[in-house]
């Protein structure tokens, strides 16, 4: 049975990628399958795309089905619209081309018996070259150096509480309380160490977009690494789930809009500086190595990862899946910007404001890509709706740091678990191998 639970937290370790809106991937009797003509669904700017749509039943081409199909650049008003009959259960569609860096996207919607589906592929156009819309503050550098002066002069008054029904035989676990960024704010999480003596390299893991509880990284102290995962919501993350449905339907409804027209008061500004603040406990410990220290997380967990690395010196290896928060005004300018999605149809009228527009800049994961300084790895797919393929080449582009890209194209807001391996298995290698 403890083998079997070991199991079961190393697959939940490194499924990095969680987050509130994740997109999992769930196996139907009818399946559209959306297939562009290049096997890397990669193209140059100027060459057109098409896409072989299918649409099968119990694995077989289903005749006669009625699709719809919109295509256009990604999250962007579709510029063709249109239906077909497929008679043989296939058809390949014109998808036409781009004339500069980004992603086209293909969708296809069919219905049987009153049930409806969906498929879709996206393709990248000189995806390594898109430049980031996102400008960075003149005083960018201040602000955030200001921030870590404030936040230095307050004690960390660290709680610990054994949580003895989710130790191991290899590993104590503790729900732990801090104080945080800011007036009697406090900061949560799940600490795993492993029991035996001795000094152990640490890692943060920083949570994708929600509120919910944490059962911390318990498998990877089981290999011999210190983990703290935190929540940002500056509320115990040990509550009962119900808890959290109510603040996620209630007070923190919408909680990454707060404040966007003040730089000092947006609701990022303590998240930010709360994951140096969860650093400032695991380099505090007595069993941390005092050396190798990594951050991994996805979507909003990716941008907080490139965020703690770039503001926090001790980080010396980043993890990061489809970083959310990137060049976030592209969509100002005819590109999709990533998630939140301030400026998309539902939020441009209300976020279209000079005040919140430079409040952004402090905040973009592209002006912090800008500064990483140490080595990553990063992944994700073209089909990711909620964290752009656009968005998230914008911020992997400007980093200079040495940097490996793992693509898996068909892939949307989730990884395979071959993928999400890789992703964990490079942060572990690098944190043991000094």
């Amino acid at each position: 049975m403890i083998n079997r639970i070991k199991l079961l937290l190393s697959v939940i370790l490194i499924s990095i990628g969680s987050s509130a809106h994740a997109q999992g991937v769930t196996e139907k009797n009818i399946r559209i399958m959306v297939s562009p003509n290049h096997e890397d669904w990669m193209y140059k700017q100027g060459e057109e795309a098409t896409f072989e749509v299918t649409v099968y039943k119990s694995n077989v081409p289903l005749k006669n089905a009625r699709i719809y199909y919109e295509i256009g650049p990604e999250r962007m008003t579709p510029t063709k619209k249109d239906s077909a009959l497929l008679g043989n259960g296939k058809i390949i569609l014109n998808g036409g081309t781009l004339k500069q860096s980004g992603f086209l996207r293909c969708v296809v919607t069919t219905s049987v018996n009153d049930i409806s589906y969906r498929g879709l592929a996206t393709v990248g156009y000189d995806a390594e070259s898109i430049e980031p819309y996102a400008k960075t503050p003149v005083d960018f550098l201040e602000f955030w150096e200001s921030g870590k002066k404030e936040l230095a002069k307050i004690p960390l008054d660290a709680k610990m509480t054994l949580l003895p029904e989710r130790c191991t035989e290899a590993t104590n676990v503790y729900h732990v309380n801090l104080r945080g960024y800011g007036k009697a704010s406090r900061l949560y999480g799940i600490l795993c160490v492993p029991k035996k003596e001795g000094r152990y390299p640490a890692l943060l893991r920083v949570p994708g977009a929600g509120v919910r509880a944490y059962g911390g990284e318990i498998g990877l102290a089981e290999k011999g690494i210190i983990t703290f995962e935190i929540g940002i919501h500056g509320v115990p993350v040990n509550l009962d789930a119900q808890v959290y449905t109510a603040l996620a339907e209630g007070a923190l409804s919408g909680y990454q809009n707060f404040n966007m027209d003040d730089r000092d008061r947006f609701y990022y500004k303590r998240v930010y500086l709360n994951c140096i603040r969860a650093n400032d406990f695991l380099t505090s410990l007595p069993q941390y190595d005092g050396s190798n220290l990594g951050v991994i997380g996805g979507s909003q967990g990716g941008a907080l990862a490139i965020v703690t690395a770039t503001l926090d010196k001790r980080v010396k290896y980043l993890s990061a899946m489809y970083p959310a928060l990137s060049d976030l005004t592209a969509t100002l300018n005819g590109r999709t910007g990533g998630w939140p999605n301030y400026f998309d149809k539902g939020g441009i009228a209300y976020n279209n404001k000079p005040e919140k527009i430079a409040t952004l800049g402090y905040y973009d994961v592209v002006n912090f890509a800008k500064g990483v300084k140490v080595p990553g790895i990063y992944s994700w797919g073209y089909n990711d709706e909620v964290c752009p393929p656009s968005s998230t080449y914008a911020s992997y582009n400007v980093i200079t740091a040495p940097k490996t890209l793992l693509i898996y194209p068909e892939t949307g807001h989730w990884g395979f678990s071959e993928q999400n391996e890789k992703m964990g298995s490079w942060i572990v290698e690098q944190l043991k191998k000094n």
